[in-house]
């Protein structure tokens, strides 16, 4: 007699707000339909191990973790590169859907499992949910990614906060944030905390990026404050400017870097804020402005928060909407959904180039609202020049629009 029948869920990558919720759904309608549900810890690990670690889930477990922060599964960047699948894990297990949750890795490594299956005789669905804080995968209509609002709502508590401390201090701080390839995290916190100076990768994009022109562009912004009397504020650095950086840049800023599987440096590893702040302090030292400065990292903090109502709402959906598409036969797919509540799918190769890559979802600066945000902040501009002159010997090198066009 054949096992019951089980679908496998499995996470990827880095946490982020909402997992839970997202396990929790796929897991409830599941077993309402009479499915076993197995969580498998590890992720992809966990696939090539001979002896996988099961979480199995009933009714009362999937129904406890609904609105908790982090995730209920244990995580892993393993990527699988030689190593043998067990099959054994989806035949012994009577496995008819494995629900991978992560990022476009994820995503395309699942379907590639799924298509060695198929080739044993092992026939199983894939579908994946999408999930960063980074908020930088394609979706269609540029809907969020599951876990940005949350960790921007964090990042927003705590961005607050160091702001009433630096008015409440006269002092600035110097702050940084997650973001690999774009901006999202950081221009969203930005722009709810007004902070009067926001660094993100998209603003270089018709100049090369260097420390010199990110410490110019913080150093601007405590310019433009002081000769309006305001001694105090928030820069924040997005990490995703580290990724653009010259190798040039990175190999002479006294960081020894540490690199992940993907190629990219391990930015974990170091503080990007004590980084900036160490640049920025050292410049005003040598200008002979006396301001102090001090860093803030938000890092990890913002990843395993609890999910607040929009992602919850939006979790919910897409693991429900994990079971129509499945119930549709439906397979090899992203799931997705719009602002009107409609599920979904989205193949990979709907968004990937021709180099069978994904190009990342950037912040429009060129959006009405990216040019509205940058004309509220605070930088030294033509008008400004004979007043810097009082801090700057050369105010010109501190204009905000002359450092993003430099050549």
């Amino acid at each position: 007699m054949a096992p019951k029948k089980s679908i496998l869920l499995f996470c990827g990558g880095g946490p982020a707000p909402g997992i839970n919720a997202v396990i929790s759904t796929v897991a409830k309608i599941f077993l309402k339909d009479g499915y076993r549900v197995l969580g498998l810890h590890e992720g992809f690990k966990g696939i090539f191990s001979e002896e996988p670690q099961i979480k199995e889930f009933d009714f009362a477990h999937a129904d406890r973790i609904f609105s908790r922060g982090g995730s209920t599964l244990i995580m892993s960047r393993f990527k699988p590169k030689d190593e043998k699948i067990n099959t054994k894990l989806f035949s012994d297990n009577n496995v008819k859907l494995l629900v991978s949750i992560g990022g476009d890795d994820t995503a395309s490594t699942a379907n590639r499992i799924t298509g060695y299956l198929t080739k044993e005789n092992i026939f199983i669905s894939n579908i994946h949910v999408p999930k960063t804080i980074d908020n930088d995968l394609p979706l269609p209509d540029r809907n969020p990614t599951f876990g940005f609002h949350s960790a921007k709502d964090e990042g927003v508590r705590i961005g607050n906060t160091t702001y009433e401390d630096a008015r409440t201090s006269q002092n600035w701080f110097v702050m940084s944030t997650m973001g690999r390839s774009a901006g999202h995290l950081a221009f969203g916190i930005a722009t709810s905390c007004h902070f009067p100076m926001v660094v993100i990768p998209e603003m270089f994009n018709n100049t090369a990026i260097t420390f010199d022109k990110v410490v110019r562009l913080i150093i601007s912004s405590i310019v433009k404050r002081k000769i309006e009397n305001i001694n105090y504020g928030v820069a924040l650095v997005s990490e995703g400017v580290f990724h653009i950086m010259p190798d040039s840049e990175l190999d002479h800023c006294g960081i020894n870097f540490t690199y992940d599987d993907h190629g990219h440096p391990e930015l974990g590893n170091v503080s990007k804020s004590h980084i900036f702040n160490m640049l920025v302090q050292s410049k005003l030292k040598e200008l002979g402005i006396n301001i102090k400065s001090r860093p803030v990292e938000l890092g990890y903090e913002l990843r395993c928060c609890r999910p607040i109502g929009f992602d919850l709402t939006l979790c919910t959906l897409l693991g429900l909407g994990v079971k129509k598409l499945f119930d549709q036969g439906i397979s090899g797919c992203i799931v997705t959904a719009n602002s009107r509540g409609e599920v979904t799918p989205l193949f990979l190769e709907d968004i990937q180039g021709e180099d069978g890559k994904i190009a990342p979802r950037l912040v429009n600066i060129d959006s009405e609202f990216a040019k509205l945000f940058f004309q509220n902040m605070h930088y030294i501009q033509e008008s400004d020049y004979e007043a810097a002159k009082a801090y700057l010997p050369d105010p010109e090198r501190y204009d905000f629009n002359k450092i993003l066009s430099e050549q």
